[in-house]
Formats: C-alpha cells, structure tokens, sequence
C-alpha cells in the first residue's frame, strides 16, 4: 500500500431513484447528480448497483419453471434495450463527466452484450481522465435474478489504483462470497465499494463485518425507489401492485476499518450522502490484524484465482 499519510477522500454517495426502465432519463439524471456532488468537493461519486436502468425489483417477466409468457417477454425485451453496451454512447457520457470534474465515478449498470445479447449486473469505475478503469460483471445472480443476469467473469478481479489506495467493488450479494471478498483484500483494497439493494438489517452487519475483516472502508450505496414510479404501461401490472409503496428505503452510509459508521445510514429520502475517509485509519487498523498479510497462514490455506498472475 501506498504512503498515504494525512490522505483525505471526500466520498459522494448517491442514494437516488432511476427514472426506472428508461436509460436516458437515468443517464440525465445521473450527470445532475455527478455534477451536485463535485461541486459540493465530491472527489468519488458512488452510485447503487443497476442504477442504469433499474434494478427491476419485484419482477418475474413471465418466467416460471418450464414456461415463459408473451407479455413478460415484451417487458424483458424493453429492460434489454434499455440496458448499457460497454463501451457504448452512455459510458462516453459517463467518462466524460469524470473528466470535466475531476472525479472518479462508480456506477451500477445493467449491461447488454454486445455480441451475445446476455445482459450482465455490472459495475463501472470512471477515472478522473474520462477513462472506463474497471468494469465487473456480477458473479452470480441471487435467486430469481437468474432471470435476467448471466454469471459473470471476464478473467479477473479489477481495482483501480487511485490517490488513496487501492479501490475494488463487489456487488450486492456477492458480499456474502467468502473467497470472492479475499480477492479483493489480496489486491491491497482499502476502498471497499458494496453497491446493493439491501434495506434489511442482517446486511449491515454483513457491511460492518466485511469492514472489520478488510480493514477497509466500506461504501454502501443502496438506491431509493418508490412503486409509483414504476412505468404505468408494463405488462407486470398485478406484480407491481403487490409491492409495498417504498420498494427499496436506502440506507446508504459508510463503514470506516474498524467497523463503525463514519455516517449513519439515511432513509426514505432521495439523498447526495457526503463523507470524509481519513485514509491513515486504512493502516494503523490492520497493525494486529492484517488478514491476508502477517495474519495469513498461506502454508495452511491458499487462494487459487483463475485471472492472469502478475
């Protein structure tokens, strides 16, 4: 790791409501946001996981074991026209705006394939050179997300060298993947970004843990989604109405490397949630505790990663 001695990152959570199966209102949406948070000293700006173009909960498009039904495909078929190619028209949007402000963005995305069609629960890092510095594809959908999301991996875990350390992001309930967390921990993460949809209370413990473990501060973006704002002309009209009114609450905050919040979750509300990281915290933390380092035992137990080995 890096010396970074009385290194301070201003972190931007964007705790905000897509416009919700359109990417080009999310998109318009999202660069009002970048361009409030840089201009209030933001110097990284983290969105929730599949900002763009929602994350469609509560939705089965049609599927059931063995059948699928005409109307959910239609459904399906606009999430797919909505949903990003990497690189794409949307991603020089995103570069772009990195680059006029000086910043690093994180953005959660629903990405098409462009070769294949799959679509992918992917997140994007931004670097303040308008450069695409990281993309990684979700490795395995939870449940019924199987639905829509194929297993992701293109070969290796990225992160991104930034001034205050090393940056990687899992998604979501990839969290819960032990092995998947030590991945990023042998990289040297000390800026651990957890993008989800998780309002229940079990999930921050996990966040707090994955914080105390990583000794890393842990970024939790979760988005703010009401069932009214749900397009009036899908087809998924009966499954939208059995949601409760507020679909996912937030409760986005930050975890510093000792476990504890460096701001308290917010909720109900649309919110620009700000944070300072004193990044000295990253190193005096792991002192009796490094887990990958001087608290290994790699004669006892070892990490194979499938990627390239430097």
């Amino acid at each position: 790791m890096q010396d970074l001695k009385s290194q301070i990152c201003k972190v931007a959570l964007v705790q905000a409501e897509p416009v919700l199966f359109d990417k080009e209102k999310t998109i318009k949406k999202a660069l009002k946001c970048i361009e409030e948070a840089a201009e209030n000293g933001a110097q990284l700006i983290v969105f929730p996981e599949s900002f763009v173009p929602c994350y469609p909960y509560g939705m089965t498009f049609g599927f059931s074991v063995g059948a699928r039904t005409k109307e959910g495909r239609v459904d399906w078929k606009r999430y797919y026209d909505n949903s990003m190619v990497v690189p794409g028209d949307e991603t020089e949007l995103l570069g772009q705006a990195a680059e006029k402000y000086g910043v690093y963005i994180s953005m959660g995305i629903t990405e098409r394939d462009a070769v294949n069609t799959t679509l992918y629960c992917t997140n994007l890092i931004f670097s303040p050179d308008g450069k695409l510095a990281a993309k990684h594809r979700k490795l395995k959908p939870t449940g019924a997300e199987r639905y829509i999301w194929g297993d992701g991996y293109e070969g290796h875990f990225p992160v991104v060298e930034t001034p205050w350390g090393v940056m990687g992001s899992l998604i979501c309930w990839e969290n819960y993947m032990p092995l998947a967390r030590v991945a990023l921990y042998e990289k040297g993460t000390a800026i651990y970004l957890a993008p989800n949809t998780n309002d229940n209370p079990e999930w921050f413990d996990t966040i707090r843990h994955i914080a105390i473990e990583g000794h890393c501060y842990v970024i939790n973006v979760d988005q703010y989604v009401r069932r009214e704002s749900y397009p009036k002309d899908l087809n998924a009209q009966d499954e939208i109405q059995r949601l409760p009114e507020t679909i996912m609450n937030g409760g986005s905050c930050v975890v510093d490397p000792y476990g504890h919040y460096v701001n308290e979750p917010v909720w109900g509300q649309e919110a620009i949630v700000y944070a300072e990281l004193d990044m000295e915290a990253v190193a005096s933390s792991r002192m009796e505790f490094d887990g990958v380092g001087h608290y290994s035992r790699p004669d006892v137990l070892k990490l194979q990663i499938n990627e390239p080995q430097d």
